[in-house]
């Protein structure tokens, strides 16, 4: 019989959480920017108000497909692809990024421990499922999570199918062991509405349940909404 108060389910956040995601955010974003004002001659506060744009038109500043709706390298280049015509500003963003994505000091090693007791590790993160996945592969964390809840992906553009755009199988893209689900569309921290749901998939109850996050107005005023104990990441 588990004593009152076991702990058996760990549901964190992931982002600014588990790694610094504005840090590798922004210096990805900045090498990527800098080779396309130096490359187009358009000027660096004219290509930040577009991208702003175009992330708030897609509800992500991941959008990977950023550079082919800026405006004004549209006017200049016409059709062309821009995609190819900034191969390097894009080649720049990530090289930045295998640069910068780091876990936090300490963060594998608890990760591990917990789940070496036995305890069922979840992550949920308002970041799209293309993009969480692809970190949580590159971090190593597919063999350590349990379960990762996100929003889904949007859609690609011009009508392309994922595998005219991407270099790599199937398989590639995928999580091998971690269970990919995402969240209601719409439904963002913290309305404790999803949380709860999470909870309720994965069987598991209010009173064996900690959430881990970054953020006092979202993920701990979340989890005290539902009624899940807080743990504040106060570093992140």
């Amino acid at each position: 019989m588990k004593s009152k108060g076991t702990v058996r389910v760990v549901i964190t956040d992931l982002d600014n959480t588990l790694y610094d995601w504005v840090d590798l955010w922004y210096k990805s974003f900045k090498a990527m920017l800098d080779q396309l004002v130096k490359e187009s001659g358009v000027a660096q506060e004219t290509l930040i108000k577009e991208f702003k744009e175009v992330h708030e038109k897609h509800g992500t500043s991941e959008y990977a497909f950023s550079i082919e709706e800026l405006p004004s390298l549209r006017a200049k280049y016409g059709e062309a692809d821009l995609a190819t015509r900034f191969e390097a500003a894009i080649q720049s963003y990530r090289s930045a990024r295998k640069e910068a994505m780091r876990l936090y000091p300490g963060t594998l090693e608890v990760l591990e421990t917990a789940k070496d007791s036995g305890v069922l590790l979840v992550g949920y993160t308002e970041s799209m499922a293309f993009y969480t996945n692809s970190r949580l592969r590159k971090l190593g964390l597919d063999r350590v999570l349990d379960y990762v809840y996100s929003p889904p992906d949007h859609e690609l553009p011009n009508g392309k199918t994922a595998k005219e755009i991407r270099y790599y199988p199937p398989e590639y893209y995928s999580l091998r062991r971690t269970i990919v689900r995402n969240t209601p569309i719409g439904e963002l921290k913290p309305n404790p509405k999803v949380l709860l749901g999470i909870l309720k998939e994965i069987g598991a109850t209010l009173s064996e349940t900690i959430y881990v996050g970054d953020s006092l107005m979202k993920d701990v005023l979340m989890a005290q909404r539902a009624g899940v104990k807080d743990v504040w990441a106060k570093y992140g």
